[in-house]
């Protein structure tokens, strides 16, 4: 398949179409959102399913060939946070503690995100690790704690790191994705297929609804990014192909498939809007909390959805060619 057609697939699907809908429909003030409790049951859904296919597909998984990706989603976690706060700086209508957020959003990763580029991969019949689910769960909390050290920094107040660290560790992103992870691992192939039309089946049916309510709030608050001018608007177009491009290159050296380099470079791309949000309200309270929501669902999310997945894949497939 052609880069035309695997963009123009990608532009078509229901994932982004549902995405824009949403986003039309709060600039016309139509309330498309889903209702808090539904919003907060799909999202746990999507935790586990994701958690419980990884955990399922890891089995057959050797330490080994494990270990490598491991570390280097862990150095990748680590940068990235830090990338992002030193390249902030060249946006001077922000504060250190703004940029500190900003980063711990990028990064830390997007499980929507994660999940709309394996679809878009397995649609494309693109196979990808076993242990990708594991790989967003590793990259999760780095790019939380750098991003809240670095914008801490410059403040007299110190961070309450206990609080912090229990936030993001127990928070349902991690226990959800880790508990799914060990409970697929653990079960029997029987035991997995009892749950699998639900919880593997259903994803892209209940991952359209979650885009929907997403949509709905980068419309309705598109206006944070206008007031700190453009460049915040441009470092969050730039930034992921950055990140992304970054993190493909690092996955076909360390001997990844093409579907493997591609989700790396989508974890690396991608911003937080779950973990991330809660995990700097306590770590970084008196940043702009709304600055760099929108930052990562306004403007990075809808990029990846649209434009970003299909470009990692690209970039991978050169790289596996050379």
């Amino acid at each position: 398949m052609s880069s035309t057609s695997v963009a123009i697939t990608n532009l078509t699907s229901v994932a982004v179409l549902v995405f824009i809908l949403g986003f039309l429909g709060a600039l016309i003030k139509s309330d498309v959102r889903i209702p808090e409790q539904v919003y907060q049951m799909i999202s746990i859904f999507l935790l586990f399913g994701i958690g419980l296919k990884g955990g399922h597909a890891i089995k057959g998984t050797s330490f080994t060939s494990f270990a490598l990706p491991a570390l280097a989603t862990l150095a990748l976690g680590i940068v990235i946070p830090f990338v992002a706060y030193q390249t902030l700086k060249l946006v001077r209508k922000i504060n250190d503690l703004d940029r500190g957020a900003i980063a711990a959003h990028y990064g830390s990763t997007s499980l929507v995100t994660f999940t709309a580029a394996l679809l878009f991969l397995e649609n494309s019949g693109i196979k990808v690790e076993g242990f990708a689910t594991a790989l967003l769960t590793i990259m999760e909390i780095p790019g939380i704690v750098v991003g809240i050290y670095l914008g801490s920094r410059h403040r007299d107040k110190s961070v309450q790191w206990g609080k912090t660290f229990t936030e993001v560790i127990t928070g349902k992103t991690i226990l959800l994705l880790v508990g799914g992870l060990l409970i697929g691992a653990i079960t029997s192939d029987a035991g997995f297929m009892k749950v699998a039309p639900f919880f593997i089946d259903l994803q892209s049916g209940f991952l359209a609804l979650f885009l929907l309510h997403l949509g709905y709030l980068a419309g309705s608050n598109w206006g944070e990014i206008k007031k700190v001018g453009a460049m915040v608007g441009v470092f969050a177009l730039i930034f992921p192909i950055f990140a992304g491009t970054l993190g493909v290159v690092v996955g076909d050296l360390i001997g990844l498939s093409i579907g493997g380099a591609t989700i790396l470079g989508v974890l690396c791309a991608s911003a937080s809007y779950i973990a991330a949000p809660a995990a700097v309200s306590i770590g970084l309270p008196e940043a702009n909390a709304p600055l760099a929501l929108m930052s990562s669902i306004g403007v990075t999310f809808p990029f990846n959805l649209l434009i970003g997945i299909p470009l990692y894949l690209e970039i991978a497939r050169k790289l596996s060619g050379l």
